[in-house]
């Protein structure tokens, strides 16, 4: 999932890279606003993937437990 994440945390780099040249804005400004749309864009993303896999794991876990505690009765 970190690759993921990763990857899509470049290509959004990429893009920004592209759009921000397309602005007209010099070229260590497009760098600068790239990197800071890259690492925040990533930092959610990261985010996002940690709470659905958790969300995932949770509802797994309760779904064992429901079936154990039927195979018990």
């Amino acid at each position: 999932m970190n690759k993921i994440v990763l990857q899509f945390g470049l290509l959004i780099f990429s893009l920004s890279v592209f759009f921000f040249s397309r602005v007209g804005l010099p070229a260590i400004q497009v760098l600068f606003r790239s990197f800071i749309v890259f690492i925040s864009t990533t930092f959610m993303l990261g985010v996002i993937v940690i709470v659905f896999v958790n969300a995932i794991n949770k509802a797994s876990f309760r779904k064992k437990e429901i079936l154990e505690n039927n195979n018990r009765k």
